[in-house]
């Protein structure tokens, strides 16, 4: 064997030799340890921060969702749940109108704010909101009305969970004063004491809503 086969032969034994090694240490070791690290200090985050409802996964905390009945209105979307408190509109979707949380697509309807067609979904939204909920047009706050940047967000301002709260409680036999306590109770102030709004989840607000209502 001539040296030239000879090294080449040294230089496929030194590629082998540290494809495994790297493919031990970068693909087996590392993420093992990345993973039992996460696992350990970071349990929540690292599994998607879930939120389980008598044991059984109900979603996401960082993850926005529909609360809705088997209904629909004429234009085929969904009618509200009266039961739940609901969430912010949302333009994730297929188009720009859409309503609903598609996981699988997420983004705002990038309408301007001079918009006719946005002018026109938020004046209707208003007159829905007021009549779902019983309440004047004016009271309704913002973000009731305006869908967030992402389309899943998973929060809503105090005020429009309490605009809620007359609603649900009739709709759950409940008294008011009830869920009130529960709206207080998942009211999150700013983070860090002045980053952000004063914000509820909504998702683990119907969870306490649905174990109190079957107590």
């Amino acid at each position: 064997m001539n040296n030239s086969v000879r090294g080449t032969v040294r230089l496929l034994g030194a590629g082998l030799r540290a494809m495994l090694v790297l493919t031990l240490v970068c693909g087996v070791i590392y993420p093992l340890v990345v993973t039992g690290i996460a696992q350990t200090a970071f349990h929540s985050k690292a599994n998607g921060s879930e939120v389980k409802s008598d044991g059984k996964p109900a979603g996401s905390s960082l993850l926005g969702q529909t609360y809705t009945l088997d209904k629909k209105d004429k234009a085929g979307n969904p009618l509200p749940d009266p039961k739940y408190f609901q969430s912010r509109p949302s333009a994730a979707g297929p188009n720009t109108e859409n309503t609903q949380y598609h996981l699988t697509v997420s983004g705002a309807s990038n309408l301007a704010a001079d918009s006719k067609v946005l002018l026109t979904s938020v004046q209707q939204r208003r007159t829905d909101i007021a009549e779902f909920n019983g309440v004047s047009p004016s009271a309704i706050p913002p973000d009731a009305l305006t869908a967030s940047a992402s389309g899943l967000d998973p929060d809503i301002s105090p005020a429009y969970a309490e605009l809620q709260t007359q609603r649900v409680a009739k709709a759950n036999h409940l008294p008011e004063a009830k869920v009130a306590e529960l709206v207080e109770d998942h009211t999150e102030g700013r983070i860090a004491g002045f980053l952000g709004d004063p914000r509820v989840n909504v998702l683990e607000l119907n969870i306490a809503l649905q174990k109190l209502a079957k107590n």
